[in-house]
């Protein structure tokens, strides 16, 4: 998996350049503060480039941010002008760095990219080793009900900057026994000035998620889910909810 995202670190912030990372860090805010974390020490699994942690930052949280790329991480080194941010290569699953924390957060579907049991109860251990008693622990993921009735689709994204240019071909293929879509991507990066074309073929093994699975995981490493709900939202979920949102506590 390493090797899929260090590929993917040259292009990842173009691709999301129109993410919104200022609102999408509101609305986490706005969970937290739910639970009563309006400020403290956050930890983030999965921190990609490390623009959600600049966000949350600027909000007055202080975070430390882990990615299993070296690439990501080094991205998100070179850019942060915040003493409120730290970043360090670990994986979710197996990062211990003998602290708690006020809140542990984890975005962009890191847990869907846990495609088995093992791998998803070892992250949520993670987070919940990690969190003080009574912390907050909020993570987003690709909702079962909503990908069996609207299934992934074959697409095509193009975007550029001063730089490059980059079009990304998705083909999903969805394996309904694992609860796994695989999403493969063919990538080609042209550099404007030179001319130079890179092709990257990489695949992201996607697993779609349930709550009842996610109620008995979370307490089966100490924590209890508070709530489940749409992404950036606060309608339930139903059968067209695609993206899902769970805040869950360290008991």
């Amino acid at each position: 998996m390493t090797e899929v995202f260090d590929a993917y670190a040259a292009y990842y912030d173009l691709l999301y350049r129109d993410k919104d990372y200022p609102g999408e860090a509101r609305y986490v805010q706005s969970l937290l503060r739910k639970q009563g974390v309006s400020q403290g020490d956050l930890l983030e699994l999965g921190c990609g480039t490390g623009k959600h942690a600049e966000q949350l930052a600027r909000l007055g949280y202080s975070v430390q941010g882990i990615d299993l790329s070296p690439s990501m991480i080094d991205i998100a080194r070179r850019r942060s002008a915040s003493d409120r941010t730290r970043f360090e290569v670990g994986d979710a699953r197996s990062a211990r760095l003998n602290r708690t924390f006020n809140a542990a957060i984890s975005l962009f579907h890191v847990a869907s990219y846990q495609t088995t049991n093992d791998d998803l109860a070892a992250m949520l251990a993670t987070a919940a080793i990690h969190l003080k008693t009574g912390g907050i622990f909020v993570f987003d993921f690709w909702y079962g009900p909503g990908v069996l009735t609207d299934p992934p689709t074959h697409r095509v994204k193009h975007l550029e900057d001063e730089a490059i240019q980059v079009t990304r071909t998705a083909t999903p293929t969805l394996h309904p026994n694992e609860n796994v879509v695989d999403v493969h991507y063919a990538v080609q990066v042209k550099q404007n000035k030179s001319g130079q074309v890179a092709n990257i073929e990489e695949t992201h093994h996607m697993r779609y998620l349930f709550l009842p699975e996610l109620t008995f995981m979370l307490q089966s490493v100490g924590m209890e889910m508070l709530r489940a709900g749409r992404w950036m939202s606060d309608e339930e979920l139903d059968s067209r909810s695609w993206q899902a949102v769970v805040t869950a506590r360290r008991t």
